[in-house]
């Protein structure tokens, strides 16, 4: 588990690649914010989140639990989609804009081109939507 990067994940650094292309700035992993999210817009008051989708739980196939030490694995999944919960919380009552783009949207057997993926998340920005989530197969804002 030493080898798991919590930060610059594939799919994150293909996310910021898109969006830095496009003329968006941003900061990464503000300690300040709560979950420390993995993309910041101070300027438009929005953060985003890249979520594993194995680390936190999401029901698509990409996710497992493990055979072995079942009782660990899903108190420690359990403890970060908490985490998770109690982040939004906190950043919705601060009046920040909150993305999630899962794993599963950018790899795997419903994941969707990374344009897609880049494009649904420049329209949120520019827009006032309070939330967006992005998973695999599933239909993406505005198209």
């Amino acid at each position: 588990m030493s080898g798991i990067r919590g930060k610059n994940t594939q799919p994150e650094l293909l996310l910021r690649r898109g969006l830095h292309r496009r003329g968006l700035r941003f900061r990464l992993h503000v300690k300040t914010l709560s979950g420390k999210p993995d993309i910041v817009f101070p300027s438009r008051r929005a953060v985003i989140f890249v979520h594993g989708c194995f680390w936190h739980g999401h029901h698509c196939h990409l996710f497992k639990m493990p055979a072995s030490r079942r009782d660990f694995w899903s108190a420690k999944i359990d403890r970060n989609r908490e985490l998770d919960a109690r982040s939004e919380k906190l950043l919705s009552a601060d009046d920040w804009r909150i993305g999630l783009v899962w794993e599963c949207a950018l790899k795997g057997k419903t994941r969707h081109p990374p344009e897609f993926i880049i494009d649904a998340c420049e329209r949120w920005l520019r827009s006032s939507s309070a939330r967006m989530e992005l998973s695999g197969g599933s239909s993406l804002p505005g198209k």
